[in-house]
């Protein structure tokens, strides 16, 4: 879809964009001057040299491409830069700015990878640089910046927020609300939501309960690779919208096997916690 992509360039929005579709300039190759749509100069000026710029881009540089995109369109990039895509999400001891990082899942399409605070966390500032795209739910307000101030790096990844991506298509109420309209069902891990995870983890480390950090784990898990599902419906959902849907949609994979599982009994015990407060 990225070479198809046209409303990057200054002046040029989805609906001029659809215009060039319909009348012929159907990809990046497929430009010419003059354009049979009526542009400004300015965006006549622009055309040339952002594709020019584009081409070069393609290769090895996906910010060029979100960093000139709408918060809603970078889906556009996804399929060319999956394989240097991570899926993340991270659990902290709340929202304040002392807050910690306790659990960071990282999935990058076929294998999951797991942080945890007092373990491996240290591990999370070196692995993310494999990746060149990032795609989160929320990350860009919240688990980015959370983790460049708690490591002290800047991650300068392109990135996916699928909360502007998704909530263009009319999908809201967070990353499970989204999920349940869109069918994605959770199984014995529903009804834990971020305060649950806060909750789960002070189980871990107040009472040494390994089946808490296990079921922490498997929450945080379900949350990142249900990204990958999330992404993709996203995806083909824009597509076809597009004269190329025919040959752009893409297939569901299957989810991997979440290494950990969610301790019934530990959910149980905290819900009771709950009804009791």
């Amino acid at each position: 879809m990225l070479q198809h992509t046209f409303c990057h360039i200054p002046g040029v929005g989805m609906k001029t964009e659809i215009k060039l579709w319909e009348a012929g300039i159907t990809s990046w190759d497929r430009w010419h001057t003059p354009s049979p749509v009526r542009l400004s100069a300015a965006t006549r000026y622009d055309a040339t040299r952002v594709l020019d710029d584009s081409l070069v881009a393609l290769e090895d540089d996906p910010t060029f491409f979100t960093g000139k995109l709408s918060s809603t369109e970078p889906w556009r990039i996804f399929p060319h830069y999956r394989d240097r895509t991570a899926y993340l999400d991270i659990e902290t001891t709340g929202l304040d700015d002392y807050a910690e990082v306790t659990t960071i899942a990282l999935y990058d399409g076929q294998k999951v990878f797991t942080y945890v605070n007092g373990k491996n966390l240290d591990d999370f500032p070196d692995d993310i640089q494999k990746y060149q795209v990032i795609i989160s739910y929320n990350g860009k307000s919240f688990d980015v910046p959370f983790l460049e101030r708690y490591f002290r790096i800047r991650l300068n990844q392109a990135q996916i927020d699928l909360r502007y991506v998704l909530a263009r298509l009319g999908f809201k109420g967070g990353l499970k609300g989204c999920e349940k309209q869109l069918g994605l069902n959770r199984g014995s891990l529903d009804g834990v939501d971020g305060y649950f995870a806060v909750l789960l983890w002070q189980q871990y480390t107040q009472k040494n309960d390994e089946r808490a950090l296990e079921t922490l784990l498997a929450y945080n898990i379900e949350d990142t690779v249900n990204l990958e599902r999330l992404m993709i419906e996203a995806y083909n959902r824009n597509i076809q919208a597009t004269p190329f849907a025919e040959k752009l949609t893409l297939p569901f994979p299957a989810s991997p096997p979440n290494p950990y599982i969610a301790d019934h009994d530990c959910i149980e015990r905290i819900k009771r916690g709950f009804r009791q407060y």
